[in-house]
């Protein structure tokens, strides 16, 4: 073998790695999205996670990218380790469509159509193919299946290069001595270790031994144990990609390597145990491409159909060896939510942005109950909560707007941009909602200081406005929760309200002043509050309009054309509720 034939195996390898890549994005931007969208949606049931973890493997081409996927979601506390356990089963065995795609190179039959997929046939056609749809003025959907088929492509040549360049390894003596030292089946599973590991991909790794197996060199007894390694490899990736997440997202990864590791020993014992009793008649002979393929599928079926009983004893050693330790802040597991590895599933790492909003909506109401029940009721506040909470509407907004400029906007889908959009635009308006509740607790904090308090006539008046403000937060989250048109609607009239509200309010509370009924002490903080009480409001019926929308069909952005759009499409809803909240709250003030 000279200096030649090594570049050449060197450009195979490369070229059917990146084809592999090509192709698994290529798949991943067509279907992948739907699929690790429904993997967030897992339940406990083991036989549907294995047939979605395979599915979702089968689609993508990557049993590492599935399983980084599950850490990720194990991080952000969406997925359970019983749920992940099943989803990493099925990746093993989705992971064997690679090797089995990669036997129809071997020309193992005589029908018209394998010899057509042979890769000296099939890879040029589905390169000129994938080419013209890729350039084309075609839909995106279109380039995306021309990606698919150019990666396929690549890959096969990748393939037949590398057969080609070590077809004159066979008369070699040092060749045929390397490869009967690993069936030392010790030697054998660590080469296939290393090899996967080092290049973080079972399936390139599976391909290279076939074709190597292409030059009739290899024996079965050299090639089984490097099979076993190489699953064992590939958990590499899972590994480093748990690297400073939380204990549950490295338990998953261990996961992984357990239910690798004890199926290789649990296999091996089996299979040299019957070697040794009965025989293999085949054990010396070589290996063919689709030999290889068919074992590495029976392999990870059969193990993972004898894990399907003890599924639960792989999250117990993945436990004992990860140790539990005191119980991490709640609101920390939910910025765990904003995990990078999502990153490469745009709509997948939109998802995880609308629920840390969510979650925003809920902590500014809470802390707005706190402050309300301590203002109007007099209930001391927790103030420990009170500044946890207000430090994670913070975090939140410098955390999303951070995460959010990391997504591909090029990658998302019309319904995913519409999202991120209406995302960019409501996480600062959640936020306000925090601060201006702050900015009430702290006139809470100075009415308390200077041992003031509130007329009994102030107080009435405060715990309607409270009531109204209280409310809108409320249905404001549920809005953008649910994409509401109708709540968002009801926000927009609520809000008019509490306007109406402020200014009566105002009115009223300086007569008072004027007519000594109340001192400046108490009325400065009394006219601040309800100013805070109306900007919360405001910042409501800007998530409302936004929600409206981004969940309409216009196309329109411009927020205060479609505010006046809105009013004259949803006018019957409007003015309903207009009427109804001017009943329940502004003429018991009037």
């Amino acid at each position: 073998m000279d200096i030649f034939s090594i570049v050449k195996l060197c450009g195979g390898l490369a070229l059917f790695i990146y084809g592999m890549n090509v192709m698994g994005d290529a798949l991943e931007k067509v279907a992948g999205e739907k699929l690790e969208k429904t993997l967030e949606t897992m339940t406990g049931n083991i036989f549907k996670a294995i047939a979605l973890g395979a599915l979702v493997t089968a689609v993508i081409q990557s049993s590492s990218a599935t399983t980084v996927m599950v850490v990720g979601f194990v991080n952000a506390s969406i997925m359970t380790l019983k749920q992940a356990v099943g989803v990493i089963m099925g990746a093993n065995v989705g992971t064997t469509m690679t090797a089995q795609l990669l036997r129809l190179g071997g020309g193992e039959g005589a029908s018209t159509l394998m010899k057509f997929l042979k890769p000296s046939n099939l890879s040029y056609v589905a390169v000129a193919i994938g080419f013209l749809l890729m350039m084309g003025k075609k839909k995106r959907k279109m380039k995306d299946i021309g990606e698919i088929l150019l990666g396929l492509g690549v890959l096969f040549i990748g393939m037949n290069t590398m057969e080609s360049s070590v077809a004159g390894l066979r008369e070699l003596p040092a060749f045929q001595a390397m490869f009967a030292t690993l069936k030392n089946p010790v030697l054998g599973v660590l080469v296939g270790a290393l090899v996967t590991a080092a290049i973080q991909s079972s399936s390139a790794s599976v391909g290279i031994l076939q074709a190597v197996a292409a030059t009739g060199a290899v024996s079965y007894a050299a090639a089984i144990p490097i099979i076993f390694g190489q699953n064992i490899g590939t958990c590499i990736t899972s590994f480093m990609s748990s690297i400073g997440a939380s204990k549950n997202a490295r338990r998953a990864a261990m996961m992984h390597l357990y239910f690798n590791l004890i199926g290789t020993i649990v296999f091996m014992i089996g299979m040299y145990a019957i070697k040794a009793i009965v025989g293999f008649t085949f054990w010396d002979d070589p290996i063919t491409k689709g030999a290889i393929a068919n074992f590495h599928t029976i392999f990870n079926v059969v193990v993972t159909i004898l894990f399907i009983p003890f599924n639960g004893l792989l999250v117990k050693a993945a436990e004992k060896t990860i140790k539990a330790s005191p119980k991490d802040n709640d609101l920390d597991l939910e910025l765990a939510r904003l995990d990078e590895r999502f990153l490469e599933t745009p709509a997948v790492a939109l998802e995880q942005c609308h629920k840390v909003i969510t979650t925003m909506g809920n902590i500014a109401l809470g802390n707005l109950m706190i402050t309300n029940a301590a203002v109007v009721d007099g209930i001391a506040p927790n103030s420990e909560t009170f500044d946890e909470n207000e430090t994670f509407l913070d975090n939140c907004e410098a955390r999303i707007n951070k995460y959010m400029l990391s997504i591909k906007e090029d990658e998302l889908s019309p319904e995913s941009h519409k999202l991120y959009e209406e995302i960019m635009h409501t996480v600062s308006d959640f936020e306000k909602i925090g601060d201006y509740t702050e900015n009430i607790y702290e006139q809470y904090q100075s009415i308390v200081d200077n041992g003031v308090s509130f007329s009994e006539e102030a107080m009435f008046e405060l715990k309607i406005i409270r009531d109204a403000v209280e409310e809108i937060v409320e249905l404001t989250t549920q809005a953008f929760v649910e994409g509401s048109i109708p709540v968002a609607a009801r926000i927009e009239a609520l809000e008019e309200n509490i306007d109406s509200m402020r200014e009566a309010l105002k009115s009223k509370h300086i007569h008072r002043l004027r007519t000594g009924l109340c001192t400046v002490d108490v009325g400065m903080p009394f006219l601040d509050i309800i100013q805070n009480y109306e900007k919360i409001a405001d910042h409501c019926s800007k998530i409302a309009i936004y929600v409206m929308m981004y969940n309409d069909d216009t196309d329109s952005f411009d927020v205060h054309e479609y505010r006046k759009t809105a009013k004259k499409i949803h006018g019957g809803e409007y003015d309903k509720w207009l009427s109804e909240y001017e009943d329940k709250y502004l003429n018991r003030i009037a």
